[in-house]
Order: structure tokens, then C-alpha cells, then sequence
């Protein structure tokens, strides 16, 4: 295995994550913002406030991307194990 490989195998890896995390991630990030809006906007300081909103909304974003999450892991898990004889050389 050269290092090329190690480094391609590495940066798909990475790119995979990025795409799994951003759905989780993108709409914490959303619902977060607007909550946090809303504490601004009526004064409420109240740090638990936020904590049942996000859950539901990352049960939610998990439920709808989550088929699309788990083909993309499996391709990518089924794409390395097939290109395992071609990384060592065989």
C-alpha cells in the first residue's frame, strides 16, 4: 500500500463524515439560531429551553436522512473491500 492510497482512502473517509455529520448538524445548527432568536427576543435566559427542540429535531433529521446515511456508509464499506487486493499490490 503506498502512501498515495493511504492518503485517498484518508480523504474519502473524511469527506464521508463531512457528508454524514452536515444533515445532523445543519439543522441543530437551525434550530438552535431560531431558538436562540427567540430567548433574545423575549428575554428568557434559560439554558435547558433549547434542549428538547434540538433532540426532536435531530430524531427527525435522523429518521428522514437516515436510510441515505446508512447506503452511503455501506458503498463506501463495500467500494474498500473490493479495492482491497488493488491497495496491496495483488
Amino acid at each position: 500500500m503506498t502512501p498515495e492510497t493511504v492518503i485517498i482512502v484518508g480523504q474519502k473517509a473524511l469527506e464521508l463524515t463531512t457528508m454524514l455529520a452536515a444533515p445532523l448538524l445543519l439543522s441543530a445548527l437551525a434550530v438552535g439560531l431560531l431558538i436562540g432568536m427567540f430567548q433574545a427576543a423575549t428575554q428568557i435566559n434559560e439554558m435547558t429551553l433549547s434542549f428538547i427542540p434540538k433532540l426532536l429535531t435531530l430524531a427527525i433529521a435522523l429518521a428522514i436522512a437516515g436510510p441515505w446515511m446508512l447506503r452511503l456508509i455501506v458503498d463506501f464499506t463495500r467500494q474498500l473491500i473490493s479495492n482491497i487486493p488493488y491497495m496491496i499490490g495483488g
